[in-house]
């Protein structure tokens, strides 16, 4: 779906280029956040059509932003993944658990990332993938 709108929310300069630049390539427009509590304020405002949500940041981290997220009447069903370098046993499930429509662990496999972008940009709601 192009022109779809993706918050990406990402402290680090390097990964947050990588992203925009592809995600831009692709055909979408993308809003940045490097704190969560940013996040939540871009995500009330501009209501994305996907937020990829990091989730150590250096004011309230992912989970917090997501949960302020869910709280909220207007972006309580906004697909959220969370996008991460925590890629040990049992972090899917805990992500999943905790609310995040899907998972995405860094560093990205770029085709995957696009696809995965594209699938819940066009679905709207999460469609989980095996890969992801």
């Amino acid at each position: 779906m192009t022109n779809a709108q993706v918050l990406v929310v990402e402290d680090n300069e390097k990964n947050m280029k990588l992203f925009r630049d592809v995600l831009a390539a692709t055909g979408y427009r993308t809003l940045e956040a490097t704190t969560g509590a940013e996040a939540v304020d871009l995500a009330i405002q501009h209501l994305p059509d996907l937020v990829l949500m990091d989730i150590q940041l250096p004011d309230i981290d992912g989970v917090e932003a997501l949960t302020r997220l869910r709280a909220d009447d207007r972006t309580a069903s906004l697909p959220i993944l969370a996008l991460t370098a925590q890629a040990m046993d049992g972090d899917r499930e805990r992500f999943t658990a905790a609310g995040f429509d899907g998972y995405l662990s860094k560093p990205v496999d770029l085709t995957d990332f696009v696809a995965t972008v594209s699938r819940y940009c066009a679905s709207g709601k999460s469609q989980s993938s095996p890969s992801q």
